[in-house]
């Protein structure tokens, strides 16, 4: 009966190791598409869109990156009963380089800032900036603690304008030779 007993917890504590040994660890980061709500602690995060622009400004004060300015517009909205700063953020590429966001706004369009606080059922709105190269991006985003993350695809466009088309004139009927 001792051995059967010892078989018994033998098989008990191998089948914990097993089970233990197979979880996957921490869960990757979901990633989310432009538009969609996402929760992360007491920030509810929402992408509206992605601006591509060569410089801020013009003439002589034109602030002109290393690489292209790529503005992602977006709210971060409380959901707490207190105040939280929203966390800075990055953007990563399809090869795993990453690149923190600008901290100067300096001729930004509807910069959100660098210091980001927001009160109670309240938003913070505007363009996060980056100096990047032209490529597919994820925006890495982080709850208050920044303990939880996820991602927001953010495709390649660059948001060309349709370009104006000239409308040809009506031509002239030809007359026909008997009527000339």
């Amino acid at each position: 009966m001792r051995s059967f007993r010892c078989i018994l917890i033998a098989v008990a504590i191998l089948s914990f190791l097993v089970v233990a040994g197979c979880s996957s660890g921490p869960a990757k980061p979901h990633t989310f598409a432009v538009g969609e709500r996402i929760e992360l602690g007491h920030i509810v995060y929402t992408v509206f869109e992605t601006q591509w622009m060569t410089q801020f400004g013009s003439g002589l004060d034109a602030r002109v990156p290393q690489n292209r300015f790529f503005l992602v517009r977006l709210s971060a909205s409380n959901s707490g009963t207190a105040d939280v700063l929203v966390p800075g953020m990055t953007v990563v590429d399809d090869n795993g380089d990453s690149y923190t966001e600008l901290t100067d706004g300096d001729g930004v369009p509807q910069w959100l800032g660098a210091l980001r606080q927001a009160r109670p059922a309240e938003a913070a709105q505007g363009n996060v900036a980056f100096d990047v190269p032209p490529r597919h991006y994820k925006l890495r985003i982080t709850d208050d603690s920044e303990q939880k993350a996820a991602f927001v695809d953010l495709p390649l466009t660059f948001n060309a304008g349709v370009p104006e088309l000239s409308v040809p004139s009506p031509e002239k009927e030809p007359i026909p030779a008997g009527n000339r």
